[in-house]
C-alpha cells in the first residue's frame, strides 16, 4: 500500500503540472472504487481551477477556486498517470486540463475519492479524529510520551495508530524503530523518555529519506512520471528476514507477525 511518502512523492509530482490549471474535462470510466464515486464530481471539478495541492496523512488533496477539495486515497494499488501514452483499462477516473491528461489507475479498485469543503478539511469525517502529521511542528516525544502513558499495546502497533499519529505504515514504522533502536514488541507506555527523544527525528529522517528518493516501488505503485522510487534499496530490515544487520553487530533480521503484519527486526540492537 503507498504510505506517507508515496503519497507525498505522487502530490508534488502532479503539482508541477496540476496546479494553477482549468480542469476542462472529467471522464468516470466506472461508477466507484472502493466506494461509488461522489455523484457531483463531474459537475464540481469541471471548469474549476487547480488553487494548491496537498497531503493529509496517506490522502492526497486537489484544492479548487470553488471552495471544494477532491480529497483521493490510491488505496493498495492506485497511481496517477500523467499523459499515458495509452490508456489502461484501470483507469477508472481522468482528469483533463488544456494541455495534460490526469488518469487515476487503480487495478485493484481500494482506492477512494470524494469531495469536502476546503475550509472545513480538519472536520471531514476521515480526517476529524487524526493524530498530528509526523513531518509538522505537532509531533514531538512529548505528545508521544503523553499518548502513550499506560499503553500495554506494542509500540508498533502504537505508531500504526493514525489517532495517535497520521500518515506512518508498516514499512517505514519498521525502519525507524530499527534506527532508534527500540524493539517492536516493547509496550508503548514502556518506551523511555530517551527512547522517544530519539524515535522522533528517526521517523522524520526515514519519512525524508524516503520522499527524496521518491518513495518505495512495491508491487504497483510508480510516481505519476512513471519512474520508480527506489528507497527500497535502503531498507535496514523492511523484507530482509535472515540477512545480517547493517549495524554489523552480529545480528540477524527476524520477521514476526504484529496485529496482522509483518514487523522485521533485529534482536541484537532493538531492545
Amino acid at each position: 500500500m503507498p504510505e506517507l511518502p508515496e503519497v507525498e512523492t505522487t502530490v508534488r509530482g502532479l503539482a508541477r503540472f496540476l496546479e494553477g490549471e482549468r480542469i476542462e474535462r472529467v471522464t468516470l470510466n466506472r461508477p466507484d472504487l472502493r466506494r461509488p464515486f461522489p455523484p457531483d464530481l463531474v459537475q464540481a471539478m469541471t471548469g474549476a481551477r487547480v488553487i494548491g495541492l496537498g497531503r493529509r496523512a496517506k490522502y492526497g488533496l486537489i484544492h479548487t477556486d470553488r471552495g471544494r477539495s477532491m480529497v483521493f486515497h490510491l488505496g493498495m494499488s492506485g497511481r496517477w498517470r500523467i499523459d499515458p501514452a495509452t490508456p489502461d483499462r484501470h483507469d477508472h477516473l481522468v482528469l483533463g486540463t488544456q494541455a495534460h491528461n490526469f488518469a487515476l489507475c487503480d487495478p485493484r479498485r481500494f482506492g477512494s475519492v470524494d469531495l469536502a469543503e476546503t475550509a472545513a478539511l480538519d472536520a471531514w469525517p476521515a480526517f476529524a479524529a487524526l493524530g498530528p502529521e509526523p513531518l509538522g511542528d505537532g509531533f514531538s516525544a512529548d505528545h508521544l510520551r503523553a499518548t502513550l502513558k499506560g499503553r500495554t499495546q506494542a509500540i508498533k502497533a502504537c505508531l500504526l495508530d493514525q489517532r495517535i499519529v497520521a500518515g506512518l505504515g508498516n514499512i517505514y514504522v519498521c525502519e525507524a524503530l530499527h534506527r532508534a533502536g527500540i524493539d517492536p514488541r516493547r509496550a508503548g507506555g514502556k518506551v523511555t523518555r530517551a527512547q522517544l527523544a530519539g524515535l522522533v527525528p528517526e521517523i522524520r529522517e526515514v519519512l525524508l529519506g524516503a520522499i527524496s528518493d521518491g518513495g518505495s516501488s512495491l508491487r504497483d505503485y510508480a510516481r505519476p512520471d512513471g519512474e520508480l522510487g527506489y528507497f527500497s534499496t535502503r531498507f535496514a530490515v523492511y523484507d530482509r528476514e535472515g540477512q545480517p544487520c547493517q549495524r554489523q553487530d552480529g545480528g540477524t533480521i527476524l520477521r514476526i507477525a504484529q496485529g496482522g503484519r509483518s514487523s522485521w527486526y533485529c534482536p541484537r540492537c532493538q531492545k
